[in-house]
C-alpha cells in the first residue's frame, strides 16, 4: 500500500506510465467500463516510523481515487488547487461529481506536514448504513454472543428498547453501519464477550452533558463519527488535537472511515490508549474478530461521476413555500449538512396545522421504506432497502395523513402533512435529506441538492443559504418573506 505513496519521480518512463493510465481512466469515464485491476487490498502493516521524503514544490504523487472521493476535498487534502489536480489528469471531465473508486491520478503537492500513520483501520463501505448490511441481522448476531448488551432494556425512541435494537435505531438514523457500532461496543465495553454489566452511565467514554446511558452513548458516538467522517469527505478536516495537545494531521491518502475512528478516538482516549485503537491490536483487531477482515472485499458503495435523480420540489405544483432552512444537518448535530427546510404559506408563527392543500409530495417515483413518528424515507431504487440507492428522507411529517411503509408511490403523490413532530422544531415545516448507499450526500457541493432545477449552496453558518435557478435567487429565512418565496413550476412531462 505504501509503494504508491513514494515521490513521482520524472523519467520517460513515468511520464509514458502516466500516459497509459490516463488513457485508462478517460475510458472508463467515457464508457463506464471497468477501471484496469487494481491490486487488493490488504492489511497494512504498522509503520516504523511517520517519516517521508521531501517533495519538490508542485511535485506529482501517485494516488488511486477512493470511493466518495471529489476534486475539492482531494485539493484541500494535499494543499494544491482544484485546478493543478485537472490539469495534470485532463482525462477527468470538469462535471464529474465523484471519482471512479480504483482510479489511478496524480496529485501536486506542496509540503510535508509530519503526516500520521497511513494505516487504515475498516474502509469506508465499512462505516455506513449501506449495501454491504443487507442480510446482516443484529438481533441474532447479539443474541449469539453471551455479553451484557443482552440483559440491556431502556427508553430510546419515544419506546422501550433491547440492546440490539438500541443498536439498530441508531444505525439506520445515523447511517452507521450496526457492525462498526457493535465493534466499538465490544472494544471499549466488552458489550458481546463479558455477561458482566459495566456503569453505563459513560459507556463509551463519551463524557458530556446529557449523553448518560447506552442509547446516548452511542448517539454521542454516531454524531462525532459523522462529522468527522464527512468533514475529511469535503476536506474541511485536516488536522487535529490528542489529549497532550499534541497535532495528528491526517496522512491525505487516508480514507474517510479511519479518519472518523482516529477522530472520535483523539476525543475520549488517552494518547497511549490512543496509538492503541487505531493501530492494527486496536479496533481493526476487534471489528475482524467479530465480522471477518473488511479489507477481504471490495465494496466501493459511491460510484464514480455519481448523479443525482430528478428532483421536484416537497411540495405540490403551482404552490409558493418558504425556504426557511439552507443546507444543515440531515440528523444529529454537526456535518454532514445534508437538510432542506420549507415551510407552507401561513398567517400564524409556530407549530400550527395547516390547510389541507398544503400537503408534502414525493419529489420522485419511489418505495416508502420506514413510516414512523415524524418521519418518511422514500426508496428511489425500487428494491425496498433503504440501504441501497438513492433515498429521500422527510422529517416533521405529522402523524395524521402519513403514508404507511410499503407503499409505492409516484412523484407528487402525497406523503402527508408538515408539522412540528419529529426532533427539535421552532415552526410547521418540512425537512428534507437525501442518501446513497448508506452515505449522506450533502445539500452543497458537487452532487448539491437540484430541485427542479434549483440547486443549493451553503450559508455561512447552518440554515442559512442559498437556492439558484440561473440568474433568479431564493435566500433562507425562518422569516418567510418573499426573498424567501419558491414556487413549484413542476409539469409531466
Amino acid at each position: 500500500m505504501n509503494s504508491k505513496k513514494l515521490p513521482y519521480l520524472i523519467t520517460v518512463f513515468s511520464v509514458m506510465t502516466s500516459l497509459i493510465l490516463s488513457a485508462c481512466g478517460a475510458s472508463a469515464f467515457a464508457s463506464g467500463l471497468p477501471l484496469p485491476e487494481q491490486p487488493t487490498q490488504s492489511v497494512p502493516e504498522a509503520p516504523v516510523s511517520n517519516g517521508r521524503p521531501d517533495y519538490m514544490p508542485a511535485e506529482l504523487v501517485d494516488y488511486t481515487a477512493q470511493s466518495g472521493d471529489t476534486i475539492p476535498a482531494l485539493a484541500a487534502r494535499f494543499n494544491t488547487s482544484v485546478e493543478e489536480i485537472y490539469a495534470a489528469n485532463n482525462f477527468i471531465p470538469h462535471d464529474a461529481a465523484t471519482m471512479p473508486p480504483g482510479m489511478p491520478m496524480k496529485i501536486p503537492i506542496y509540503y510535508l506536514p509530519l503526516w500520521a500513520d497511513p494505516y487504515q483501520i475498516i474502509p469506508d463501505y465499512a462505516f455506513v448504513y449501506g449495501p454491504s448490511l443487507v442480510g446482516f441481522n443484529t438481533s441474532a448476531f447479539v443474541a449469539s454472543h453471551p455479553g451484557w448488551i443482552n440483559s440491556v432494556s431502556t427508553w430510546a425512541g419515544r419506546e422501550n428498547r433491547d440492546g440490539a435494537h438500541i443498536v439498530d435505531y441508531v444505525a439506520i438514523n445515523y447511517s452507521i453501519s450496526p457492525r462498526l457500532l457493535l465493534a466499538l461496543l465490544e472494544y471499549q465495553a466488552g458489550a458481546l464477550s463479558n455477561p458482566a454489566r459495566p456503569n453505563l452511565r459513560y459507556l463509551l467514554r463519551f463524557e458530556r452533558a446529557n449523553y448518560e446511558g447506552m442509547y446516548l452513548q452511542l448517539v454521542g458516538t454516531a454524531n462525532t463519527l459523522n462529522d468527522a467522517y464527512y468533514k475529511w469527505r469535503m476536506g474541511t478536516l485536516t488536522e487535529f488535537e490528542l489529549k497532550d495537545g499534541s497535532i495528528v494531521r491526517p496522512d491525505p491518502w487516508q480514507n474517510a472511515a479511519t479518519v472518523a475512528l482516529q477522530y472520535y478516538f483523539s476525543q475520549i482516549l488517552s494518547v497511549e490508549e490512543y496509538r492503541t485503537a487505531v493501530g492494527p491490536e486496536g479496533l481493526f483487531a476487534t471489528y475482524s474478530d467479530l465480522f471477518g477482515n473488511p479489507w477481504a472485499e471490495t465494496a466501493d458503495h459511491i460510484p464514480g461521476s455519481l448523479l443525482q435523480p430528478k428532483l421536484r420540489l416537497p411540495f405540490p405544483a403551482g404552490q409558493a413555500w418558504s425556504y426557511t432552512g439552507g443546507p444543515h444537518t440531515g440528523w444529529g448535530l454537526g456535518q454532514p449538512y445534508t437538510a432542506l427546510d420549507f415551510a407552507p404559506p401561513t398567517d400564524k408563527s409556530g407549530c400550527t396545522v395547516v390547510e389541507e392543500k398544503y400537503y408534502i409530495i414525493a419529489m420522485a417515483d419511489g418505495i416508502v421504506v420506514r413510516s414512523e413518528f415524524g418521519l418518511v424515507a422514500l426508496d428511489l431504487d425500487g428494491d425496498g432497502d433503504e440501504r441501497t440507492g438513492w433515498v429521500l428522507v422527510y422529517l416533521h411529517v405529522g402523524t395524521e395523513g402519513r403514508v404507511p411503509a410499503g407503499l409505492s408511490l409516484k412523484s407528487g403523490d402525497p406523503i402527508g402533512y408538515p408539522s412540528c413532530e419529529g426532533g427539535r422544531s421552532t415552526g410547521t415545516h418540512v425537512h428534507v435529506s437525501r442518501k446513497y448507499n448508506g452515505e449522506w450526500i450533502p445539500a452543497d457541493g458537487p452532487l448539491a441538492f437540484n430541485l427542479e432545477g434549483w440547486v443549493a449552496h451553503n450559508g455561512a453558518r447552518a440554515y442559512e443559504g442559498t437556492l439558484t435557478r440561473g440568474s433568479l435567487k431564493v435566500t433562507a429565512c425562518v422569516c418567510g418573506d418573499l426573498y424567501s418565496s419558491i414556487r413549484s413550476e413542476y409539469y409531466q412531462e
